[in-house]
C-alpha cells in the first residue's frame, strides 16, 4: 500500500533533482526544466497531503499552481525560441553579457 510517506519522499526527491538542476545547469531550457520539475514535486506533495487529510485546499493551490505552469511554458518557451533566433544560443553565459 502507497502511503503518505511514499509521495512525500517522491516529491522531495523530486524537488532536489530540480533544485539541483536550477544551480547547476548554464543551459535556460535546462533551467526551464528543472522550475517545471520543482512545480510539479510541490504539486505532488500538495495533492497528497489533501488526499490523506481528507481536505481540498491542497488540490486548489495544486491546480493554481498547473495554470501559472502552462503560462509559464507559454511565455517561456516563446521567448526561450526569440532568444535562441537572435543569438544562437541558450547558454547562461553568453546571455548574460547581453546589451540593449
Amino acid at each position: 500500500m502507497i502511503t503518505l510517506t511514499h509521495y512525500i519522499v517522491l516529491s522531495a526527491i523530486l524537488f532536489a533533482i530540480g533544485l539541483v538542476g536550477v544551480m547547476r545547469r548554464q543551459n535556460l531550457l535546462a533551467l526551464f526544466f528543472a522550475t517545471e520539475i520543482l512545480l510539479n514535486s510541490v504539486n505532488i506533495g500538495l495533492v497528497a497531503i489533501s488526499r490523506y487529510t481528507g481536505t481540498i485546499e491542497g488540490q486548489i493551490f495544486a491546480f493554481f499552481i498547473i495554470a501559472i505552469t502552462a503560462s509559464e511554458v507559454a511565455v517561456g518557451l516563446g521567448l526561450l525560441i526569440l532568444l535562441y533566433k537572435r543569438k544562437g544560443t541558450l547558454d547562461l553565459n553568453v546571455i548574460k553579457h547581453m546589451n540593449g
